[in-house]
């Protein structure tokens, strides 16, 4: 899956539970509904697949809003050779039943700057990726996400790069 999978199941399930759940009611399909505002850290490797493996350090932080069922989110990234990347866009996620533990899904684009470690093909970078975690009673969330990022071949050269990272989210509110 390192490609635009999870931007594409993103829109596809988002756009079925807006449907079957936010059409029809009062705040309409895309509503605005409040949710708890977080701050989400993350630490892990880029993997070794066209990328020499290096650390990055990912910073989000999600909106205290949704419109219908696709929240807001902007983040930054810091990679261990200096690359630097920052971008905003969308997450959709669902909890297992009644249950604390959930699945989201984010695709976001931004900008990229490799200041002279990995070349992703141009200043434009999609990321997109899946997070499987635990939200504790106090609401404070752990999981394991991966991520990747390219340029959707916008340009001539689009290598792409994965990152497996463990995150811890904060409520903010």
């Amino acid at each position: 899956m390192a490609d635009g999978t999870f931007a594409g199941l993103l829109i596809v399930l988002g756009l079925w539970d807006m449907g079957v759940n936010h059409c029809g009611t009062e705040n309409g399909c895309l509503g605005r509904t409040e949710v708890t505002p977080r701050f989400a850290i993350s630490a892990g490797e880029v993997l070794p697949r066209q990328a020499p493996i290096t650390q990055e350090l990912y910073l989000r932080y999600d909106l205290g809003h949704r419109n219908g069922p696709f929240g807001h989110a902007v983040g930054v990234s810091f990679g261990g050779n200096g690359e630097l990347w920052l971008g905003y866009g969308q997450t959709y996620g669902r909890y297992l039943g009644n249950s604390p533990v959930f699945a989201e899904l984010h695709a976001m684009a931004g900008v990229y700057a490799d200041n002279g470690g990995w070349d992703l093909g141009g200043p434009i970078e999609f990321r997109s990726g899946i997070e499987l975690g635990y939200e504790n009673r106090n609401g404070w969330r752990f999981g394991l996400s991966y991520d990747h990022r390219s340029n959707a071949g916008i340009y001539s050269t689009n290598p792409g790069i994965e990152t497996v990272q463990f995150r811890v989210s904060i409520p903010t509110k």
